[in-house]
């Protein structure tokens, strides 16, 4: 039953979720924290810095994670299916042939999906800072995290603003009450260490294979795990790494690709889903369907196999006192980056007037004093936008 539902979950934000990944965390919060309860508000601001500091797509990252906890290693898959699913086959079918929407003539709706999205994450902001912020200390932790994250621009510069701030925390940080844990996953260490063989197993082994087997498929699989393996900062930082992989190989043409990372931005899910509809198009594909299942799997193999072979260890690590202490450093620096996050790439690429300003005031409106569902206020936001533009 538990499988089910972590499932059914997952397919319903993979359905609901626009905005890009930063959007993504906010309707996570709002579903497994506000609403389900499956997580603790601690235990989740602890889950997203881990997934900050581990390569792949973080959102996608946290559901894994999140599933997991809640029903074990086919939980986690259950989690990525349902969560990848919806996005994934869109792509794939527009790959293929069989959709022909020009995104060029719906830049309404799709403008009105960027404004949702500022809505959603300003609303998961307030509520983490709430909890997560309740003194002038981490408070001030926050406002610098997001300060040098705006300055610098760059997924390094999140990895160590997240560093300072924990260890920050663990000298500055002296709360009197008993500091929150709540284990996210009480897995065996060594059931951790063997996917974690698997992870860097398979980057060693891989390009070695290549040469040797001359496969397409191999080929195929071993690009795309790569560039799995080597993403800091979240999706928008595979699409480079993918280019270089698929355009100069002569693979999939510049025009292709960017006509798949338009519909990618507009539709909801992981942007990595993006995997699926280079390998439905790809010239080396076996078949359309065979090639995008091949590559979204390589594509989001990394994330999986990293998050579960590390979780047990970050449990064991995190139960020590110093280091417990100084999660409250780096929870305060996820908010500051989550208030970055909101003004760029959020804000910036969604209120350009009064009316998109109006637009997304009516939306937090709606979904932190109105307690209406995310799917409904995107609805009403969409719809909005397609009657005021």
């Amino acid at each position: 039953m538990k499988h089910l539902e972590v499932f059914l979950t997952a397919l319903r934000l993979g359905f609901t979720s626009f905005g890009g990944p930063i959007a993504h965390l906010s309707y996570f919060h709002d579903e497994y924290v506000r609403k389900k309860k499956w997580i603790s508000e601690h235990a989740y601001a602890d889950l997203v810095a881990l997934c900050q500091f581990l390569p792949g797509p973080a959102s996608s990252q946290v559901g894994m994670a999140i599933g997991l906890s809640r029903s074990g290693v086919l939980g986690a898959v259950l989690a990525w299916i349902g969560f990848t699913l919806p996005s994934a086959i869109v792509l794939i079918v527009f790959g293929l042939g069989l959709a022909s929407m020009d995104i060029s003539l719906h830049q309404h709706w799709l403008h009105g999906l960027k404004v949702v999205a500022v809505s959603v994450v300003a609303q998961a902001v307030l509520g983490m800072a709430k909890k997560l912020c309740p003194d002038k200390e981490r408070a001030t932790i926050a406002i610098v995290a997001s300060f040098v994250v705006l300055s610098a621009n760059s997924a390094v510069a999140q990895i160590i603003v997240l560093v300072f701030a924990g260890i920050l925390g663990a000298f500055i940080l002296k709360p009197s009450a008993a500091l929150p844990h709540e284990p996210l996953h009480k897995g065996r260490r060594s059931v951790g260490a063997f996917f974690l063989i698997i992870f860097f197993a398979l980057l060693v082994l891989l390009p070695i294979m290549r040469p040797i087997y001359q496969s397409q498929e191999l080929n195929l699989f071993d690009s795309f795990f790569r560039a799995g393996s080597l993403v800091f900062g979240g999706g928008h930082v595979v699409l480079p790494l993918l280019q270089a992989e698929v355009v100069p190989t002569g693979w999939v043409s510049n025009d292709l690709f960017m006509a798949g990372y338009g519909l990618a931005n507009a539709i909801p899910g992981p942007l990595f889903a993006f995997s699926s509809y280079l390998g439905a198009v790809s010239s080396v594909s076996p078949n359309g369907w065979t090639g995008a299942i091949i590559c979204l799997i390589a594509a989001f193999l990394p994330s999986f196999l990293l998050v579960v072979g590390v979780l047990p260890f970050w449990e064991k690590f995190r139960s020590f006192p110093k280091v417990r202490q100084s999660m409250l450093g780096i929870n305060a620096a996820v908010v500051g980056i989550l208030i970055a996050a909101l003004y760029n790439p959020v804000w910036t690429s969604a209120i350009f007037s009064a009316k998109d300003f109006a637009l997304a005031l009516v939306g937090f409106l709606l979904l932190e004093f109105w307690k209406l569902p995310s799917w409904a206020v995107v609805i009403i936001t969409v719809i909005s936008s397609l009657l005021l533009y």
